[in-house]
């Protein structure tokens, strides 16, 4: 099966865990594209961190972290399965990098995002966040992450051929244009 996959849901909905046992069942060969490497002054994310790669050891995964272009670690090559987590920590990295990024010019990136995916020659496996689905933020910074996850989550997901969304674990297939044939 060569298909693009983006997983969605909210925060400890388990949809890092659903979308590892997915790309596992998938293909051996493993490519996992973290976007968020070990920061170096926060404690707690660096445990985070730990812990999704101790779920991924002795797994057969190889590792490339890209916190600015998940689409560069797919053109690097590989096969089977690459799975990228996360979109979302992927905004982050560009709003601190580039201030002036809007809508529009996310919206851009996440097409070219989705256009390098399919140029992995096998199948791409995306988390990403449910973010809109709260109370509206009070501070502008976050309302304009929110926006902006979001925008990017409409972008990849039009071009994706399953679109899941995990809720207290249980994924729920909202977009499936995965033929029967290629499963």
């Amino acid at each position: 099966m060569m298909a693009l996959i983006l997983v969605t849901g909210g925060a400890r909905s388990g949809k890092s865990d659903y979308a590892q046992a997915l790309a596992e069942e998938t293909a051996p060969s493993r490519l996992f594209v973290a976007t968020c490497p070990p920061p170096a002054d926060d404690d707690e994310m660096a445990a985070r961190v730990a812990a999704h790669r101790e779920k991924r050891r002795g797994r057969g995964w190889r590792t490339l972290e890209e916190p600015l272009d998940p689409g560069a670690a797919l053109a690097g090559g590989g096969e089977g399965v690459a799975l990228v987590d996360c979109l979302t920590l992927w905004v982050s990295n560009l709003m601190a990098a580039r201030p002036e990024l809007d809508e529009a010019a996310v919206a851009r990136l996440g097409a070219e995002f989705a256009a390098g995916c399919r140029r992995f020659p096998g199948t791409v496996v995306c988390v990403t966040n449910e973010v809109g689905a709260a109370t509206v933020p009070e501070h502008p910074l976050t309302r304009r992450f929110r926006d902006l996850v979001g925008r990017l989550n409409q972008a990849v997901a039009s071009e994706a051929d399953r679109v899941v969304l995990v809720v207290c674990g249980q994924p729920l297939i909202i977009k499936d244009g995965i033929p029967n044939s290629a499963r």
